[in-house]
């Protein structure tokens, strides 16, 4: 009797290691083959790479040759993207840098892994033509349209510590770009932070004036490329796959630069010289998160901190994942040098 239980521990022993390896490679198998893999993808109505490859289709080319699905979802700001890895539903997107730090004090996992735009004329206070308001000083006591949350946000905070003004000392009314947009050309309000294109839209179309930008104040407002942690763990090589692709369209971009601007003025239905002076004022960059950054990054996180802006202290540079935009220049210097053998 022992022998027989001792025979029928063993088999049973056996079955259950053979169905541990078996699982173990199917999901290797599957994982290697991105099979089932479907990559979601944030966008604003920013212009930029993004868009380009957008509506070029390359994401779609390029990812299905690995069985990968693409999904687009379309963001008004920078805030409701991290509401969407939060709960596994965004892969990627391209958001400024106020909504990175309110996501990083909520604990929320994303890493940034690439530079997307320095900022320095990507935000602006804008006011309607004819409008009394000249300085930053006369924005007391005013009605401003703004997204909270946004680098738009994160902007006038910094303008109104510049002007030596309190944020209890204006009305912030807490707009989309779209709302606002409406509540601005009907005078709703008296001023707007808010970012390109739109900045480049009321300037040339409605001769909106700028009160101050990045520049006037020297404050950076990056972008960045950002990505949810538990995707880009889990599938490396498509994170440095959609850096190549972003990467390919930045170029195009560049090199075909009036082209370029048509297209974005087509699909939002927008003037060519308000793109134009968009992507001169806030250009396209696809590059290492450096020093300078993330230094400018924790002067914005403890100044949002003291404004009581966000409720927890953090270091900036824990979300900074620098290897797959590395990994992306070294195999595209490497095609280069193959392409010249």
């Amino acid at each position: 009797m022992r022998k027989h239980i001792f025979i029928l521990f063993i088999s049973l022993f056996i079955v259950l290691m053979s169905g541990c390896g078996q699982e173990s490679m199917t999901s290797t198998t599957a994982k290697g083959k991105e099979k089932n893999v479907t990559i979601r993808i944030g966008i604003q109505q920013s212009l930029g790479p993004l868009l380009l490859a957008k509506e070029k289709g390359w994401f779609e080319k390029e990812l299905e040759k690995e069985g990968v699905r693409v999904k687009w979802i379309e963001f008004q700001s920078g805030p409701p993207h991290f509401e969407a890895m939060a709960s596994n539903n965004l892969d990627f997107g391209v958001v400024g840098n106020s909504p990175v730090i309110a996501a990083q004090a909520a604990n929320i996992e994303f890493k940034e892994i690439s530079k997307a735009a320095e900022g320095l004329k990507g935000d602006a206070i804008i006011v309607p033509q004819g409008s009394k308001i000249n300085s930053l000083k006369d924005l007391k006591g005013k009605k401003i349209a703004v997204a909270k949350g946004s680098s738009g946000f994160n902007f006038l905070y910094e303008a109104l510590q510049h002007a030596g003004l309190k944020a209890s000392e204006v009305e912030m009314i807490q707009l989309q770009p779209d709302e606002a947009q409406a509540a601005f050309d009907t005078h709703k309000v008296d001023a707007w932070a808010i970012w390109e294109p739109f900045i480049s839209y009321e300037v040339i179309k409605n001769k909106a004036r700028i009160v101050a930008d990045g520049e006037d104040l020297q404050a950076y407002s990056p972008s960045f490329i950002v990505a949810r942690t538990g995707f880009i763990k889990e599938h490396p090589d498509l994170t440095v796959q959609f850096l190549k692709i972003y990467e390919k369209a930045r170029r195009w971009q560049n090199d075909h630069f009036n082209e370029a601007a048509e297209i974005y003025a087509k699909v939002k239905k927008l003037d060519k010289d308000v793109v134009l002076r968009a992507l001169r004022n806030n250009p396209s960059l696809n590059e290492p998160i450096t020093d300078d950054i993330i230094q400018a990054q924790q002067k914005t996180a403890d100044f949002q901190y003291a404004q009581h802006i966000i409720k927890t202290k953090i270091n900036t540079s824990k979300v900074v994942d620098n290897q797959y935009i590395k990994q992306v220049f070294q195999e595209l210097e490497k095609e280069g040098e193959n392409k010249h053998e």
